[in-house]
């Protein structure tokens, strides 16, 4: 009864993330407390609830039941923040220089770069703040409570714990609630647990402190949605500290790290800044003491610094993975966050929810036993095709279910004994299921069979609702005869404690209780195969029963001395595309791991099946979670392959333990407590279809077809796109390095410089923008998928990586070098020609060493000329770009230009085609010595 109103330690946190602490209880062991002691303990009426002033005292004392929004700095700021980059200032200073030299192209093209690098950057600081508004939005907005013995329709922001709810179909939990009445309650808890199935309620049970979310089944929990049934319940967590606003507070203290291709392209500009101007310095010095004026040094070092940074990059590489991004969605991938699409390509761990991902979200009757035999049942979904098979390893034809007596009265009962409606979808070509899909599974089965409602008798007079104390449901039907028939389904230890007799073949004999152990020893090998297992049965009435309305009315006893009819066994099949998918996977080196909700044995044996785990892999509970430190869960991880019954603090820890390892982790998922893994994973992937809006706004990725093939297909298009980078970025960072080099060797040697500032900054317009673009588009090799992740640290530009530039760097430049000489650039008579030779020899040089860096083991001609048409059109562009620069009078002086190459343009294409021919050279030599060609 009322004991007063008694105070509660349970203040709201100030913001997500804020630790919660209470003094006199667990705010997870609600379960673990009988309904009665609940109210004691918050000074609470079970039946008449709180008295109004106490209510508002403890709104006042405690804050509205709301999810806290942190706090923030203004969307002005976190724009402007967006410009404290390095490289920002680098890219914004080259602007600047650029446009001192009249180039305003180049500086109109750096700060668009800049301005969309700033966006993006902005637009995925928005992302939390969208996140937790999506939470705010599955609260309910209003709740009838009783105050003071009397019922009221209040906003659910104004709940207090110690408040009492009622819930009916339809309705939106409003607050975390400890059941006291439930009348065949079911839950849609999809949202916290990820599974589709309703969950049902039990008042009166009391649970063990440890039990899993999605096993508390006398707690209702804010933000699902009650499908069936009425409770009345008492509210024992409000606001921030129920598992909605837990999650909230793991979202908003969660914060992705930088994605490695950030990362790697933050240092190399940095160290490329670095380098650049310590070599400029390097070369004015060198100029200065020739006897060059200071005011030439200057622009020829102006111009060097731009042209030796490659400022072009961010935008190419935004480019690049902005076209990655049409391809994604062309395989059902949309990515809302661009360095993600590069992540993709070092993915070593996929953590994957099983329902609707991994499997169909259709469950579907898989084996029936029925008079003793046992039948296989093909076909998958709701789509009403398939068969019967006998499962005895001799007959191979389809059977007729009609034909068999008990298998036609079980598939009967199964139809009967249902209240889901299975029909077309969309266009018609796939069938969905309203109602339960475990019933809509059943249905389907019987219509498979050829039996229907209506087939065998009338329609149903009254039905008797499953509840968590039966664990069964039973209809009464009127036969055709005007005799009454009795058929129930559910649990088949509560069926069978009912029945009496069994069927075997067409006759009913009495069930013995050595054959009892045999069905119950059935029901758990089937069971131990991942399948749901329903009992079956049946008995005549030999007179209609009292009851017209629901359990409480109805005769009971209509379900005792029942015949049992046998058993099925239901799963959510595998999708038949994620069993190739996880093999890619595997073939690739990336690991696949469940992470689900769901039973253990259920998860595990759908594992097995699909390949993610072997023989020797097993699955964990969260209750084991809570037992295990971060040290021994990422220590243990290698033979773990289902993480079963979870939470959304369990998905977090999964998470960060793999990441512990080293490993770059992809995690998936449908549901509010999916959010805080999917945001702290290094790619976070969303449903489209089954999403909530709270997933979709964490996630770096989503799904649009909630298949984890297309998962697999993302990881490839992101290798590929990886490939191409490092492609480009070679291209760019040799062909800078060359005219460095060629700046360099001139002033060393004492020779005058090869290029003037002009031609300088044109060389780096018309080679560093269509050719590296045109690389990154390069098709895939085919051998992308076989090969292992590349290591999460490995840096684009290694040692190894940082040689080969400086090599090719070298050849390029020793060709230009070459033709300077050659044209007479140490006469001075004949300065400006060899300049012009040199700047023509720079340019295309730069454009055929792009073809040369398709591959780094296939030559151009195994790769096939015309593979990557792009790139000739570009090519083709630049040196057409380059060609009018030198033919066209008006253009000649703008860029020093003195004279026409004449007999000199065999010259340039001879030297210019130098440094390919050596690249391509040393390729069929390496193949010589290593094998056949492959890519690399």
């Amino acid at each position: 009864g009322h004991k007063g109103p008694q105070p509660l330690a349970n203040p709201v946190p100030p913001f997500p993330g804020t630790p919660m602490t209470r003094a006199d209880h667990d705010p997870e062991a609600w379960h673990a407390v009988a309904a009665h002691d609940v109210a004691a303990r918050l000074g609470s009426d079970p039946v008449a609830g709180l008295p109004a002033a106490e209510a508002a005292r403890r709104l006042a004392a405690g804050g509205p039941n709301v999810i806290v929004e942190p706090p923030g700095v203004s969307r002005w700021w976190r724009l402007v923040r967006q410009f404290r980059e390095l490289v920002v200032g680098v890219l914004l200073a080259a602007a600047a220089i650029a446009a001192a030299l009249g180039e305003w192209a180049d500086a109109t093209a750096i700060l668009a770069i800049v301005l969309v690098n700033a966006l993006i950057g902005f637009v995925q600081e928005d992302r939390t703040h969208r996140a937790l508004a999506a939470l705010r939005r599955l609260a309910a907005p209003r709740a009838r409570v009783v105050r003071d013995g009397l019922r009221l329709d209040i906003p659910a922001r104004d709940l207090v714990p110690g408040d009492r709810i009622e819930l009916e179909a339809g309705d939106h939990v409003p607050a975390d609630a400890r059941l006291l009445e439930a009348r065949a309650l079911a839950v849609l808890e999809e949202s916290l647990t990820g599974e589709s199935a309703a969950a049902v309620k039990d008042a009166a049970a009391v649970l063990p402190a440890d039990s899993p979310l999605g096993d508390r089944r006398t707690i209702v929990h804010a933000g699902t949605v009650v499908a069936a049934g009425r409770a009345a319940a008492l509210v024992v967590d409000t606001g921030m500290h129920t598992q909605l606003g837990r999650i909230a507070g793991l979202l908003a203290a969660t914060r992705p790290d930088d994605a490695p291709l950030e990362i790697e392209l933050r240092d190399l500009c940095r160290w490329l800044v670095g380098a650049s101007l310590a070599v400029v310095a390097l070369i004015s010095v060198l100029d200065l003491a020739r006897g060059d004026s200071g005011w030439d040094v200057l622009l020829r070092s102006v111009s060097l610094a731009v042209a030796a940074v490659p400022e072009g990059l961010p935008a190419v590489v935004t480019l690049v993975l902005a076209l990655g991004l049409e391809r994604l969605a062309d395989r059902n991938a949309l990515v809302r966050r661009l360095p993600s699409v590069e992540t993709l390509g070092c993915v070593t761990v996929i953590g994957s929810d099983k329902t609707g991902t991994l499997t169909r979200n259709e469950m579907t009757l898989r084996v029936a036993v029925a008079g003793g035999t046992t039948y296989r049942v093909t076909g998958t979904g709701y789509e009403p095709t398939g068969g019967f098979f006998r499962d005895d390893g001799g007959e191979t034809d389809p059977i007729e279910p009609r034909a068999h007596g008990p298998l036609r009265l079980l598939l009967t009962i199964g139809a009967t004994c249902n209240n889901a409606t299975v029909r077309p979808v969309g266009d018609g070509d796939r069938w969905g299921v309203i109602g339960d899909p475990t019933e809509g599974a059943l249905l389907v089965a019987a219509l498979k069979g050829g039996v229907g409602r209506g087939t065998d008798a009338e329609p149903v007079v009254f039905e008797i609702p499953f509840d968590s104390d039966r664990r069964v449901m039973s209809v009464v039907v009127r036969g055709r005869d005007g005799g009454h028939v009795v058929y129930t389904k559910g649990a088949p230890e509560s069926v069978l404690a009912r029945c009496t007799h069994e069927l075997v073949g067409a006759v009913s004999t009495p069930l013995a209780r050595a054959r009892r152990d045999e069905i119950l020893a059935a029901s758990a090998v089937l069971a131990g195969c991942g399948l749901r297992v329903l009992g079956l049965a049946s008995r005549p009435l030999a007179a209609p029963p009292a009851g017209r309305g629901g359990a409480e009315e109805a005769d009971v006893n209509v379900e005792e001395g029942l015949v049992f009819a046998g058993l099925v066994g239901l799963i959510d099949p595998p999708r038949d595309e994620a069993r190739a998918a996880v093999a890619t996977c595997v073939a690739a080196g990336i690991r696949p791991i469940m992470i689900t909700g769901d039973h253990p044995a259920t998860a595990l044996a759908i594992a097995r099946e699909l390949g993610i785990a072997g023989e020797h892999d097993r699955a964990v509970t969260g209750t084991e979670l809570d037992r295990t430190s971060a040290d021994e869960l990422a220590a243990r991880a290698d033979g773990v392959a289902v993480y079963a019954r979870v939470t959304a603090e369990h998905k977090l820890r999964i998470v960060r333990a793999w990441q512990q390892r080293g490993d770059v982790v992809a995690m998936t998922g449908d549901g509010v407590n999916d959010a805080p893994a999917i945001r702290a994973a290094d790619i976070g992937i969303a449903m489209g279809r089954a999403g909530t809006d709270v997933s979709r706004e964490a996630a770096d990725m989503v799904l649009t077809d909630d298949n984890f093939a297309s998962i697999v297909a993302a990881v490839e298009e992101g290798r590929g796109i990886y490939d191409n980078i490092r492609k480009f970025l070679h291209y760019l960072l040799a062909c800078n390095a060359g005219e460095v080099l060629v700046m360099l060797v001139a002033a060393v040697l004492g020779w005058p410089p090869p290029l003037t500032p002009m031609q300088i900054l044109w060389l780096n317009l018309v080679t560093d923008g269509l050719p590296a673009l045109a690389l990154g588009l390069e098709p895939p090799e085919d051998d992308l998928m076989r090969r292992r992740p590349r290591r999460p640290r490995e840096r684009l530009v290694g040692v190894g990586r940082g040689l080969a530039i400086l090599l090719h760097g070298g050849l390029v430049a020793a060709a230009v070098l070459a033709a300077f000489r050659t044209a007479g650039g140490a006469d001075p008579a004949r300065l400006a020609h060899a300049r012009t030779v040199t700047f023509c020899v720079a340019a295309f040089t730069q454009l055929l060493f792009a073809l040369a860096c398709r591959s780094e083991r296939r030559t151009l001609w195994q790769l096939g000329l015309f593979t990557n048409p792009v790139l000739l059109v570009a090519v083709a562009a630049s040196a057409l770009l380059q060609t009018s620069v030198m033919l066209l009078p008006p253009a000649r002086p703008f860029f020093d230009v003195a004279t026409e190459l004449g007999a000199d343009w065999g010259l340039v294409l001879l030297v210019a085609a130098a440094p390919l021919a050596v690249v391509e050279a040393v390729k069929l030599l390496r193949q010589s010595r290593g094998g056949p060609p492959r890519a690399h």
